[in-house]
């Protein structure tokens, strides 16, 4: 097995009830009468703080939560593997 289809089980298996904005790229939003926004994150990040994005993001989503039919994360999945792996080998050298 290769790393990349290691990576995508443990992908697959992963619930996540959080998920840090710093990680995400993109959000898509589809709305009841079928309209979809779909957000940089990426870009937001050069133009402000991640609190304020988040903050913003907070706002938007309770503003329109009763139109909101689907919100979809899009994620960094490159530095999700770099920063996992930095803990996971961290943890165990200190674990030994």
């Amino acid at each position: 097995m290769n790393k990349d289809q290691d990576w995508d089980d443990i992908f697959e298996n992963l619930e996540m009830s959080f998920v840090p904005i710093e990680y995400v790229n993109r959000i898509i939003i589809k709305f009841d009468n079928n309209v979809t926004w779909d957000i940089n994150v990426d870009d937001s990040r050069k133009k402000q703080p991640i609190e304020q994005i988040e903050e913003s993001l907070d706002q938007l989503f309770e503003e329109y939560e009763n139109q909101i039919v689907a919100i979809d994360y899009k994620l960094d999945l490159e530095r999700v593997k770099k920063d996992l792996s930095k803990r996971v080998f961290r943890f165990l050298k200190l674990n030994k």
